[in-house]
């Protein structure tokens, strides 16, 4: 029986650290950056920039639920930035730095959702949790100098680990 896969994608700032976590994962089959949730077309990394597309940096993830759970991928997310900075990451700020989880199916909702609250019930954040859950919508793929950017300058990723 042949494996299928499945896609998540999620914004949690700068797209470079997000991917480069997520590739480590094992049962992440790739990874791609790019825009997604906003209302301009095949959107430019310098459009984006401007913050008037409405799309988020975010990374779309294909992977295997037989070695990775999307629960699993969701606490990666949950892990890897601040959930709790409207439009901002770091130094970087703008909407398209935007926490925001885009799901592809009902299921995906239903357990971000979950994943959420039981966030905000636990109190493991000082601040609200401002995180976006919202229905994937068409994910550009970014400019090919963007993909896997820091394996190709052979950086260590810098995305927070809580």
């Amino acid at each position: 029986m042949a494996n299928t896969t499945h896609t998540a994608t999620f914004a949690a700032g700068c797209f470079w650290g997000v991917e480069s976590t997520f590739r480590k994962v094992q049962g992440v089959v790739s990874t791609a950056v790019g825009y997604t949730g906003g209302r301009t077309a095949d959107p430019t990394y310098e459009a984006v920039c401007t913050g008037r597309t409405g799309h988020a940096e975010a990374v779309e993830i294909i992977y295997d639920p037989e070695q990775v759970s999307y629960a699993e991928l969701l606490q990666i997310f949950w892990q890897c930035h601040d959930p709790t900075t409207l439009n901002r990451q770091g130094p970087d700020v703008g909407t398209q730095y935007r926490s925001a989880i885009f799901y592809h199916n009902g299921e995906q909702e239903t357990e971000a959702r979950a994943a959420k609250e039981q966030l905000t019930q636990a109190g493991r954040f000082r601040r609200p949790i401002v995180t976006e859950i919202t229905a994937a919508s068409p994910f550009y793929r970014a400019e090919e100098y963007h993909q896997q950017y820091f394996e190709k300058r052979g950086v260590l990723a810098h995305c927070a680990l809580w």
